[in-house]
């Protein structure tokens, strides 16, 4: 029952809650939850959505050396699940992590709300996890989300030849990285125009 899960961590932006989803939080969704409150839950909307969660959990999500820190994106006005943002390959030893998001409803793109949830999921992992760096993987083709990586102050690192196997087909990804100290200047540069919002 949902009732008997944790509170999770709650992240707001203006327009967002981003509620947090660890690993624990995972397991014990699958292991006390109904199928429909699972997909309530997570924003699955059909059987495949749900089948592919469950064979995650069911195979493991984690290894003795990395884990994940997910957080779903919600809308404030019906808290709705509308997407998510979140850090997997976490390697805690090493400080590092790589970033994926997505915005799972068409009705919510193109409203800059990956770009205010970025914002706060960045600040969670080098303020909350003591990340160090956080890598980004993105298809050359996929204009958004390098224009949203550039936003961030995300530096292009190269290449990875035939990296991601999409609908049968192996593609490139292009990987960017962030490290603290840049993510530290890049917030100082917020302080600062907020600061004199006309300059």
């Amino acid at each position: 029952m949902l009732a008997m899960l944790p509170a999770p961590t709650l992240l707001e932006t203006e327009r967002l809650l981003l509620r947090e989803l660890t690993p624990d939080l995972y397991g014990r969704l699958f292991r006390s939850c109904s199928e429909r409150e699972i997909k309530a839950y997570l924003g699955l909307s059909t059987p495949a959505e749900y089948e592919e969660a469950k064979r995650r959990f069911d195979e493991g999500m984690t290894t003795y050396f990395t884990s994940f820190q997910n957080f779903h994106l919600l809308d404030k006005q019906d808290r709705q699940v509308i997407g998510r943002c979140d850090f997997h390959t976490w390697v805690p030893t090493h400080r590092r992590a790589e970033i994926g998001y997505i915005l799972t409803s068409e009705a919510h793109k193109n409203k800059g709300l990956m770009t205010e949830a970025l914002r706060a999921v960045l600040a969670y992992g080098f303020e909350q996890m003591g990340l160090y760096r956080v890598e980004a993987l993105a298809s050359p083709r996929n204009v958004p989300s390098l224009q949203l990586l550039k936003r961030y102050g995300f530096k292009k690192e190269g290449l990875l030849r035939n990296h991601y196997m999409v609908n049968e087909v192996l593609e490139d990804s292009v990987l960017f990285s962030l490290l603290r100290p840049e993510f530290e200047d890049l917030k100082a540069t917020w302080a600062q125009a907020q600061a004199n919002p006309n300059s």
